[in-house]
């Protein structure tokens, strides 16, 4: 079962070792700094097509953030 706190746990690590900056991140994701950290913080998930982008832009499979497939 996917779990919000498990994609937020997932995607904060896919991004501390993806090699970029939270800046560099959020402005190939087209997403302001602070809502990147909302998505990194767990208050707010992005949606579908942002979240595509942003598993591209970090270079992870979506199925790793979901937790469908271990890190």
């Amino acid at each position: 079962m996917i779990n919000e706190k498990e994609i937020t746990k997932n995607l904060k690590y896919e991004i501390e070792h993806c090699g970029k900056t939270k800046k560099q991140i959020a402005e190939e994701v087209k997403i302001s700094a602070p809502t990147l950290s909302q998505y990194l913080s767990g208050r707010i998930l992005p949606s579908v097509p942002t979240f595509a982008i942003l598993c591209e832009v970090i270079g992870c499979s979506s199925d790793e953030v979901l937790g469908l497939k271990k890190i």
